[in-house]
């Protein structure tokens, strides 16, 4: 008999049909598939999906899901009819800024190694014949994507998975899950009840209300877009034929939200350009399942041709063969859309076994049914799913409000160029320090990340600008890098470096450990050795079990059994959560909303804050990486004595209703200094010029922490850890690649992250991190390449140019460490 978990999938569309596949592939064989529909065409958003599947992303995992899924689906057929027709994908310009925005998604393929090319409007015009050259600047063809038939694709899945000894309940109405002890145990249906140790959520745009069924807020939004099939196209007559149906490359014309694909001789248009059509499930139309077919199902809501009237008009300008055509037939289809654009993958905080897959598309269905697959049965996936996981929103990022503004957001600027700085326009002002009126009256400029209001340069500090030495001047920027950036930056780090600062921390993620069981609860799940004398801080890793990099964490002990850990966010705080021990002897609390910090920094830090208190923060005092109690201007802080941008300091932190009062005390205090408030734009040039790593931009699961340059924060000498045995063996000396740092040569192209690098003329890796180094006076960069000597020679590429840089030792400033140990 088999040993295996008993498996329920809810929802037999392209996500559910590949899971059991995956699943199937990997030995459980107690795999059942359910679905409300009627088998194969079930009525979801899989059924009348148009299928392109273009492969390039912004995100490396997204990008990596989409891979696989045109490798998995080219390898499948049904009856000898393909599942995937490799016809390429071409995405035109007809604005300069689209075309460079295509030059900087090629440099996104290279770096994710998808074969891409930008051609010119004849080669657009030769590759997709129906394409008007004078009307586009150029495209970017890439030759491996194509046209998934998703329907087909499920019954291949289905056959493959049956054969393994998965089942398929079509018809079948899930209405309840069943649970005991915090656990799954089945699902209810209105055909009974079927047992279970997992279940995973494929609904779909029905993803919302399964979630319920757990008491699980899913944050999706089901949102309706148009497609229209034209009539006969004349010159598509005696192309293609109902085996082929497509030849020429599936097009995107994004500069007005439409996209277009063969349906045999005649054209399928997709538009994103109309109003944001939100659906509630409760008034989905009742079609009956000896009804459902393409024409009618619950997914396709009846066309509104006014809103597509002027995408019609761009399409005969783009296209002028269909100006002689007709829409034949369209409809408004449901997809899902969620607040960042990105998949809900992860299990439910309150009831384990209960899994969800949601607001995934057919482009990158395979990939996600693999990873989740792999976290099932392996405990993790290959592809870092950071950006993906539920865990990663807040509370109020799952609100309705929430959820329905922001999907909305989403959808309309789906098709937009969006600079990587660029922030929410509303909701706006969701979290904001206790200083937020202050940093106000000095002229912030706030850009937004996860709802925390922060601070990028003052507009107090412009006058600075005029006042830089000549070696602190910045370069002029291009277009693109000086969007959401100001030369008070450069002003700010001169500040930081020659005088004092302070900084606004309160957006960063504290998170208390407590109880008898806290020293041993982080001491199993950190890489450092956390049993040391209280008011020690530390520098640690969260690995998992293949010694991959959950998390950084700085731990610091405030007494025998508490601890504050400085986390990289909501993930952080799900981990720990999910692994404290059920006996009650650890609690685990996030404590940010409660605290603030102000991070004071530069050479004259200590003759700022020693004055205002009789504790000693000489550093005899107060050591470096030591914590303590005390007392700034009568108000109670703990101070930590770190520094993330290399210069003499300490993280200040209170309770939120002393914040104003600290903020005001320390400006005070530092007024004959020269003090200012400085933002996260200096920050991060400080940063990285100190070489400081940022999780989920500079290191993820897939890499350990040798190849990061972080080996140092782990000590197996300290006994057992999680992922102890994975990095056993390991050192900097025996990796093959690294985490590599860069500086431009010619001391002005500014880069800002994803563009990709090559050695000895070939694509070699990608940049991570990148800013212009104030203090060096270069730009700097980090970036994933092989292990490489010091000097080495490298071309960047930005937009449709190479720019060389230079391999570097770190870190670049006061590698001896003297200005922050003083």
């Amino acid at each position: 008999m088999s040993t295996t978990p008993r498996v329920v999938i809810i929802g037999a569309g392209i996500v559910g049909a590949n899971l059991a596949d995956e699943l199937t592939q990997r030995g459980w064989d107690r795999v059942t598939v359910l679905d409300q529909g009627p088998l194969p065409l079930t009525g979801g958003s899989t059924s009348h999906a148009p299928g392109l599947v273009f492969q390039t992303n912004a995100s490396k995992t997204m990008t990596e899901f989409a891979t696989y899924t045109v490798e998995k689906l080219l390898s499948l057929d049904v009856d000898g009819a393909w599942c995937f027709n490799q016809v390429g994908g071409l995405e035109v310009a007809t604005t300069p800024e689209r075309l460079a925005d295509l030059h900087r998604k090629q440099g996104w393929a290279t770096s994710w190694g998808v074969p891409g090319e930008v051609v010119g409007a004849e080669e657009c015009a030769r590759l997709h014949p129906l394409l008007d050259p004078e009307q586009v600047l150029g495209g970017l063809h890439t030759p491996t994507d194509g046209l998934a038939k998703a329907s087909r694709a499920v019954v291949a899945l289905m056959r493959r998975a049956e054969s393994r000894g998965a089942e398929f309940r079509g018809s079948t109405r899930v209405v309840g899950i069943t649970q005991a002890g915090g656990r799954v145990t089945g699902v209810r249906t209105d055909r009974g009840e079927v047992p279970a140790d997992v279940v995973v959520s494929c609904g779909g745009f029905w993803g919302r209300e399964l979630g319920e069924l757990v008491g699980m807020r899913v944050p999706l939004l089901p949102l309706a877009h148009q497609y229209v099939r034209t009539g006969q196209v004349a010159e598509l007559v005696g192309r293609n034929d109902e085996q082929i149906e497509a030849r020429m490359p599936i097009l995107r014309h994004q500069d007005q939200d439409l996209y277009y694909r063969e349906h045999n001789d005649c054209i399928g248009i997709g538009s994103y350009a109309h109003r944001p059509m939100p659906v509630r499930i409760g008034d989905l139309p009742e079609v009956d399942d000896d009804d459902m077919g393409e024409a009618a199902m619950p997914s396709m809501l009846p066309f509104t041709e006014e809103d597509f009237a002027p995408s019609w008009e761009h399409s005969q300008l783009l296209l002028p063969s269909l100006r002689e055509a007709k829409i034949e037939t369209g409809f408004n289809g449901i997809f899902s859309f969620t607040p960042d654009g990105g998949p809900l993958i992860g299990e439910s905080p309150e009831v384990a076994g209960f899994w969800i897959a949601e607001a995934v598309w057919v482009t990158h269905s395979s990939g996600v049914a693999r990873a989740v697959a792999q976290l099932l049965v392996d405990g993790r996936s290959e592809i870092e799913l950071h950006g993906c996981d539920v865990a990663r929103f807040d509370e109020f990022q799952t609100t309705d409000a929430y959820v329905d503004e922001t999907s909305q957001r989403n959808f309309v600027e789906i098709y937009d160029v969006l600079h990587p700085l660029q922030p929410k326009e509303s909701p706006r002002d969701l979290r904001v320090s206790p200083f937020h009126d202050r940093q106000k009256e000095l002229g912030a400029f706030f850009l937004e990340s996860h709802g925390w209001e922060r601070p990028h340069w003052y507009e107090a500090n412009a006058h600075l600008v005029d006042e830089l030495p000549a070696e602190w001047q910045p370069p002029a920027r291009d277009a693109w890098s000086a969007m959401f950036h100001s030369p008070i930056a450069a002003a700010e780090a001169w500040k930081t470096r020659t005088g004092v600062a302070l900084y606004d921390m309160t957006p960063l993620t504290r998170i208390e450990v407590s109880g008898p069981g806290a020293l041993a609860f982080l001491e199993r799940l950190t890489t450092g050795k956390m049993d040391k004398s209280v008011g020690s801080v530390t520098y640690t890793l969260a690995l998992d079990e293949a010694g991959g990099i959950r998390s950084d964490l700085t731990v610091a002990r405030l007494a025998e059994d508490r601890f504050q850990v400085g986390a990289n966010g909501r993930l952080d705080l799900d981990y720990l959560q999910r692994q404290a021990p059920h006996d009650h002897s650890v609690q685990i609390r996030d404590i940010t909303g409660g605290t603030c910090c102000i991070g004071v920094w530069g050479p004259l830090a200590r003759d700022l804050v020693q004055p205002l208190t009789g504790d000693d923060f000489s550093n005899e005092g107060l050591k470096y990486f030591r914590a303590k109690a005390a007392h700034l201007g009568g108000i109670p802080v703990t101070a930590m004595r770190l520094s993330y941008v290399g210069e003499l300091g300490w993280e200040i932190y209170t309770s939120a209703e002393y914040g104003r009062r600290l903020w005001d005390v320390l400006w005070e205090a530092g007024r004959d200094l020269g003090v200012i408030a400085a933002g996260r734009a200096a920050f991060n040039s400080l940063r990285l010029e100190k070489g400081y790593r940022s999780w989920g931009t500079d290191m993820t699961t897939e890499h350990n922490p040798y190849e990061a340059g972080v080996g140092f924060a782990v000590r197996p000498q300290k006994g057992e850890f999680v992922g102890r045995d994975a990095v056993a063996g390991l050192s900097e000396e025996t990796v093959t690649r690294r985490l590599t740092c860069l500086t431009v040569d010619d001391g002005q192209s500014v880069l800002l992250g994803h563009e990709p690098v090559f050695l000895d003329g070939r694509p070699a890796g990608h940049v991570t991190s990148a800013a212009f180094g104030h203090t060096i006076g270069r730009p700097v960069a980090y970036a994933w390449l092989p292990a490489v000597q010091v000097g080495t020679s490298v071309e960047i590429q930005y937009f449709d140019r190479r720019v060389r840089a230079t391999v570097a030792a770190e870190p670049l400033v006061d590698p001896e460490m003297t200005r922050i140990r003083r």
